[in-house]
């Protein structure tokens, strides 16, 4: 048994790299847990590590405030962003074919046009067969130009489908979480057409 306790030998401790990438110097850590060769060095990484911790911070705040501003958003604002969705989607749907009206390639602004339009029949906002890529002269300025938009329409989808769309149609009541709902389908459906295709954004 020892009469006293025999000291400590020191533990040599193995040189680093200092964790600041601007300077990467070696150095001999006096602690384990140091990656810093020197006091400067130590305030950059922990001014980094504040800087990280703000930022994921601040994301949580926008991500509170989107949820507060969703939470009290209007069902006539969730209808807009399904509606807008869903005409994002027609035109990357119809990006090869002309306008569904004039039968001609523009260069310029393209809309998503109904043609049995959402204020006399919205039961088929979000019908496909519906809507169509379509010029905005057409669309705008020609009130659809809806002799001619027929007339293609039956050409492309058939005269059976173009009389359905002719029909009577049950009104439709969509909630919140339904035009959510669509919204997300047809943002998706594009970002899928567009990542297929080779464009981004």
């Amino acid at each position: 048994m020892l009469s006293a306790r025999q000291p400590l030998k020191a533990i040599s401790a193995k040189p680093k790299k200092c964790a600041v990438r601007s300077c990467r110097a070696p150095f001999i850590p006096k602690q384990s847990f140091q990656t810093w060769c020197s006091p400067e060095c130590g305030l950059a990484i922990a001014k980094a590590k504040q800087d990280k911790q703000r930022v994921a911070i601040e994301q949580v705040e926008r991500r509170e405030i989107r949820a507060a501003k969703e939470r009290v958003k209007p069902r006539a604002e969730h209808m807009k962003e399904a509606q807008s969705a869903f005409n994002a989607w027609v035109r990357e749907r119809d990006i090869l074919l002309p306008c569904i009206s004039c039968g001609r390639h523009h260069q310029g602004k393209y809309d998503a046009g109904h043609y049995r339009t959402v204020g006399s029949n919205p039961a088929l906002r979000f019908e496909p067969l519906n809507c169509h890529k379509q010029c905005v002269p057409c669309n705008q300025h020609k009130s659809g130009d809806i002799v001619n938009y027929r007339i293609n329409l039956v050409q492309r989808i058939g005269a059976e489908k173009v009389a359905w769309l002719e029909g009577p149609h049950e009104p439709k009541k969509y909630s919140i979480e339904d035009l959510k709902a669509i919204k997300a389908r047809y943002r998706e459906l594009v970002r899928v057409m567009r990542k297929e295709q080779g464009v981004h954004g």
